[in-house]
């Protein structure tokens, strides 16, 4: 399995102003030239975390994923990150998972975050979904789906599994021990990306943008300051770990109910 090239970026978001926070990271991708596969961007990326979905609602031919589309092709690399999507009356935290060719994906939150309530205001996902690219099997969630292991579980199904968030520095210690966590429980790749500044909600973020390789060890890690930076992820390494020591061949069997 080749090697694959990830870019975080972590930075503050202009609140509820999606044209400025476009322009914003289109700035940043042209800022920094350095050769990637894949850039990813944190939750709510055009907004920051709000509630009010209606009014910063985007639909899946919205202006927003016209961008995404429109970098990714330009610049021939994997663009993610998520938005609020309105679809069939309901709203989704919805991550988009765009290729260079433009052909689309996406994974919608599982877990909505109560203590903001978010469950009020957006629809559940029902499903995991597992991306392909250069080889590399990838499972995308979002934020408060890090708390849930069974949910972001994998038995070799995936190599990196990436969180996208807007997770707030008063509870930076629960992202800090549980993003490595899942990269050793999974043996695979973790990539977490998060946001810096306050929100119009007066939340402060401390970023702590990071990697982690199957064994829990640092690649990355961005720490609580503006960061646009690159990690390369050993393939060869991560299939001779895993064959060295297969602990997923003793897994645990279960379903996940809907």
């Amino acid at each position: 399995m080749q090697d694959l090239t990830v870019k975080l970026i972590q930075t503050h978001l202009h609140w509820q102003d999606a044209e400025a926070n476009r322009s914003h990271f289109e700035n940043l991708i042209d800022a920094d030239k350095t050769p990637v596969d894949l850039i990813v961007l944190p939750e709510m990326f055009t907004t920051g975390f709000t509630m009010d979905a209606a009014p910063n609602a985007e639909t899946m031919d919205g202006d927003s994923t016209a961008w995404m589309r429109q970098v990714a092709g330009d610049r021939g690399i994997t663009l993610c990150g998520s938005l609020i999507i309105e679809a069939g009356g309901r709203f989704y935290n919805r991550l988009i998972w765009m290729p260079p060719d433009g052909q689309c994906e996406y994974y919608d939150k599982r877990h909505l975050f109560r203590m903001a309530g978010e469950e009020e205001h957006f629809a559940a996902g029902t499903q995991r979904k597992i991306f392909n690219l250069k080889g590399w099997k990838v499972c995308p969630l979002i934020c408060y789906d890090l708390r849930f292991p069974v949910w972001s579980r994998g038995v070799n199904d995936y190599d990196l599994i990436i969180f996208v968030a807007n997770w707030p520095a008063t509870r930076r210690s629960a992202w800090q021990m549980l993003l490595p966590a899942r990269a050793i429980e999974n043996q695979c790749y973790a990539l977490g990306a998060n946001r810096i500044g306050t929100d119009g909600n007066d939340k402060r973020y401390s970023g702590d943008s990071a990697v982690y390789d199957y064994l829990g060890n640092t690649i990355l890690d961005c720490q609580d300051r503006a960061c646009t930076e690159s990690a390369s992820l050993d393939g060869d390494a991560l299939e001779r770990y895993r064959n060295k020591f297969p602990a997923y061949l003793d897994a645990d069997t279960f379903n996940i109910g809907n």
